[in-house]
């Protein structure tokens, strides 16, 4: 919105005001004017009171009529508040200014004809009927203006990106393979008559697949930028509204709207909000999604041509979509895109980074390859904790410190460094990680132990990082699960046989470790059963995640799945066992460390595997880390003595 129109909008809104203090200052007016007592004479009256000496003010006016004076003026006896008026004509008027001569009147006025004054005349006459026109312009112009949104409840709410927005493919990075995919789509944007030339007909949807921060959005807007066309945008929910019929003609006016603009895009968000399948839920269907739905199917591919549009989706929950959707004509390709590898990773974080400013010790690749699982918005958060922090810590460059610590704020939360914990609590807690560690370190098909932190984040009274050994597709082998259910085990043992009890900090890995278990039973075919599949994720896609999985098994079936779940566990938490004590020395070993220093990292746990003690320079910058927490702990404390308040971690603020 430019100048001008916030200064008539700013106008517009102060003229009601306006209107309201005129409309008061006339009713102020009337009301002093009501409050003065008028007496009218008649000129015989008037000179009587002439002659008796009874005028002590007299003001006499011309009027805009001829030979007509009016004549104003107080008698004796009158109040402040009160006064007489009177008219005279020409030779009535020469009587009355002989007896005002003759009386010597204490206070005597005479006025020019108001009506000799154009501008007063003006002001009297014509102002009034000038305001009432303005105030009347105005209000039928809002009144309009709301009957013509009332009638553009069904318009299209797809907006047109701005310029200034426009994206390219440099500024996507780690999705080689989807640009790749898309590329085509601009090609056809360019040059259509290329492909006219063959026969070949261009898809006429591209539904854009995977998981939240993947950058589906990101890919749709590079594609328009790329082909420099036009790039409407909406969100699927702005389709449904309450009264049935309204989405339907939203769908018609974007695609008028396109077509006036074609080539172009049309880019749908969450396109599963109103792309449900149809009929399906405890209560049938929804009649306003459902019609907005039929609108899209036929627009897409229906009676009618669109050529030059092509429809872009994007959605997490494809599993919930109308097959007539995602048929051929309709969306006829799915681009899946999913969670970044190492390189992509070390791209998208090569692009967050571009206004950062990191420090020397700062390697982007090693961050990549210790980030795996993250999407793009993970790094592009991971690089922004990491920011926030070295500006509170008053650095001048974004160090591995900050990010180290942004990696355990995005994982687990803000650590709780002022929450007091006892020394038994503390000990506990280093045993239970120690034992998850020990794990880590000793069985074959384990993950790879990176980090050790007895320091509270989150729900968490600590944790045990660990990463895998090298990056895989998303295919685990039998041992590998069998490795994981073992790690999640190992705290709970640690705790068992060195503490001789157990406490509620395992009832996290406890579940994570039943979950996998019965997976293993139920979906992957791995175990006595054989390879069956006895639960798989319903079709009642409207129904609760309680209602999910439909079992296909008897009852006898389920008690075999149940002893063979907790056989699984049982045989994990006796190899865990095993490893355990045939390794308690370094669980000690790795429980003083922790409880010394708090925190040990990778190169500080493999010194202690190889010499029993962490290395001195390890240790050194180690215990000056350590400082500096307690010294930050300290200001905390002082601060917050300060101010009266209760303890509140400083991570917590940001």
């Amino acid at each position: 919105m430019n100048a001008k129109s916030r200064q008539n909008d700013g106008f517009k809104n102060a003229l009601p005001y306006l209107v309201l203090a005129i409309v008061v200052l006339s009713v102020f007016l009337t009301l002093n004017m009501q409050g003065t007592k008028v007496n009218e004479l008649t000129t015989g009256e008037l000179i009587a009171e002439l002659k008796d000496d009874n005028v002590k003010e007299i003001t006499i006016t011309p009027k805009s009529e001829e030979s007509i004076y009016l004549i104003e003026g107080k008698l004796d006896g009158y109040k402040s508040s009160e006064k007489f008026t009177a008219k005279a004509v020409g030779t009535e008027l020469e009587n009355i200014l002989v007896l005002v001569e003759k009386n010597d009147v204490d206070k005597y006025e005479t006025n020019s004809d108001p009506a000799s004054n154009k501008v007063f005349y003006v002001v009297i006459n014509v102002l009034p009927i000038v305001i009432i026109v303005v105030a009347m312009y105005f209000l039928f112009t809002k009144l309009a203006s709301s009957n013509k949104n009332s009638m553009d409840f069904g318009r299209s709410k797809a907006r047109l990106s701005n310029e200034h927005d426009r994206k390219n493919f440099k500024d996507v990075a780690g999705l080689d393979e989807e640009k790749e995919e898309v590329a085509e789509l601009i090609d056809f944007l360019k040059n259509p008559k290329k492909f006219e030339r063959l026969g070949a007909r261009i898809p006429k949807g591209v539904l854009l697949v995977g998981p939240p921060g993947t950058g589906k959005t990101l890919l749709a807007k590079a594609i328009a930028g790329e082909a420099n066309v036009p790039f409407f945008f909406i969100s699927g929910s702005d389709f449904v509204e309450l009264f049935v019929g309204v989405g339907a003609s939203r769908v018609r006016d974007m695609f008028k709207e396109a077509k006036r603009s074609a080539p172009c895009l049309i880019f749908i968000d969450e396109i599963d909000a109103v792309g449900r399948q149809r009929g399906t839920g405890l209560g049938g269907g929804h009649d306003e999604r459902e019609q907005t739905l039929n609108q899209l199917l036929t627009e897409m591919d229906g009676f009618g041509e669109n050529e030059g549009i092509i429809i872009i989706a994007a959605t997490n929950r494809p599993d919930v979509l109308d097959p007539a959707l995602l048929r051929p004509g309709r969306f006829d390709r799915q681009v899946t895109v999913s969670l970044p590898d190492s390189g992509g990773r070390e791209a998208i974080l090569k692009v967050h980074a571009k206004n950062k400013v990191l420090g020397k010790d700062v390697n982007l690749k090693n961050l990549s390859q210790r980030t795996p699982g993250f999407s793009g918005a993970d790094l592009e958060n991971l690089l922004n904790e990491a920011a926030l922090l070295a500006v509170r810590r008053n650095k001048n460059a974004i160090t591995m410190d900050e990010i180290d610590e942004a990696t355990d704020r995005v994982l687990m939360g803000p650590a709780k460094v002022t929450r007091k914990i006892t020394e038994k609590e503390k000990r506990l807690v280093s045993i239970h990680e120690s034992g998850h560690a020990v794990i880590g370190l000793k069985l074959e098909d384990a993950q790879e132990v990176h980090k050790i932190t007895i320091i509270p984040r989150g729900m968490a009274g600590g944790y045990t990082m660990m990463l895998p050994k090298e990056e895989k597709i998303a295919v685990l082998t039998k041992n590998e699960l069998l490795a994981q259910i073992t790690g999640l085990l190992g705290g709970r043992v640690s705790e068992e046989m060195f503490l001789k009890e157990v406490s509620t900090g395992a009832s996290d890995d406890l579940k994570r470790a039943t979950r996998i278990a019965r997976s293993m039973v139920t979906e992957y075919g791995m175990s006595e059963l054989g390879p069956v599949q006895y639960e798989e994720k319903s079709e009642g896609v409207f129904l609760g995640r309680d209602y999910t999985k439909s079992k296909n098994f008897s009852d006898q079936v389920a008690l075999e799945i149940d002893q063979q779940t907790r056989m699984i566990i049982e045989e994990c938490y006796e190899k865990a066992k095993k490893i355990i004590k045939e390794n308690e020395k370094l669980i000690m070993q790795l429980s003083d460390a922790l409880m010394e220093y708090e925190t040990i990292t990778k190169e500080q746990i493999e010194s202690i595997v190889k010499t029993g003690k962490i290395r001195p320079d390890l240790a050194d910058d180690k215990k000056d880390e350590n400082k500096h927490e307690v010294d930050s702990k300290e200001d905390k404390k002082e601060e917050n003595t300060k101010k009266n308040k209760p303890k509140k971690d400083i991570d917590e603020e940001i």
